[in-house]
């Protein structure tokens, strides 16, 4: 690789975004840093990524090439999903399938999956337990997909996360959130809506409960509806 192979152009297109530095600040960098050997072999690693890239290309061509309608269907109908892009979709329908018969309930689903929280019960109490292993390639998918539903503060999971983070850690809570995805797949695929609960669902939830109980606190501090200046000298 000669010295007129490396560019400025070249650098800003392989550059990760989170770099600082520009794509000059890097070219002066390297300048009399790499040796003639390191110049061959990170011509030869070059060669060995766009070779795989154009492999890879052929073979996404191959399977949308044999990719039936209703797969497709399926993989565009669970993307409105938050946290589930194109890829994540084909990858998840291509272990699930389109048929959601064979699985009586969602739950069967889930424990197939691999992501169904663990039963442990005794003498009538509920201990911890460990998740099924499942169906690996489905559940690292889902997990990578909760990943990035957790972090889009506008819905549904994004709460069920802070909810329980704090309680189970960042693993399980994970697991959690790729265990209601799956549910949510589920009746998707079974021609149900998908309705987001929203980052506020458990602010919202039981409000009227959560009035009351508020009202009866304040009852006992003296506050009465009916006396707005003994209110206000509790206040």
């Amino acid at each position: 690789m000669s010295d007129d192979d490396l560019t400025a152009e070249k650098i800003a297109q392989v550059r990760d975004k989170r770099c600082k530095s520009s794509a000059e600040e890097f070219l002066d960098a390297l300048t009399g840093v790499i040796t003639p050997l390191q110049r061959e072999l990170f011509a030869q690693v070059l060669k060995t990524i766009n070779e795989q890239t154009v492999q890879i290309e052929r073979i996404e061509a191959l399977i949308k090439k044999h990719t039936t309608e209703a797969y497709d269907k399926a993989a565009k109908a669970i993307e409105v999903i938050p946290g589930i892009g194109r890829i994540s979709a084909e990858q998840i329908i291509a272990e699930i399938g389109t048929d959601m018969s064979r699985f009586p309930t969602a739950a069967h689903l889930c424990a197939w999956a691999g992501v169904a929280p663990g039963n442990n019960e005794s003498a009538g109490r509920r201990k911890k337990g460990k998740s099924l292993k499942g169906n690996k390639t489905l559940k690292k998918t889902l997990i990578q997909c909760a990943r990035n539903a957790k972090n889009n503060k506008n819905t549904f999971f994004y709460a069920q996360f802070q909810r329980l983070v704090v309680r189970l850690g960042k693993n399980k809570s994970k697991g959690a959130v790729a265990h209601s995805m799956l549910i949510a797949i589920y009746n998707v695929l079974l021609g149900k809506q998908f309705i987001d609960f929203g980052s506020d669902y458990y602010t919202q939830f039981n409000r009227e409960k959560k009035i009351n109980s508020h009202l009866k606190q304040l009852k006992k501090l003296g506050w009465t509806p009916e006396s707005p200046e003994k209110n206000s000298q509790v206040a």
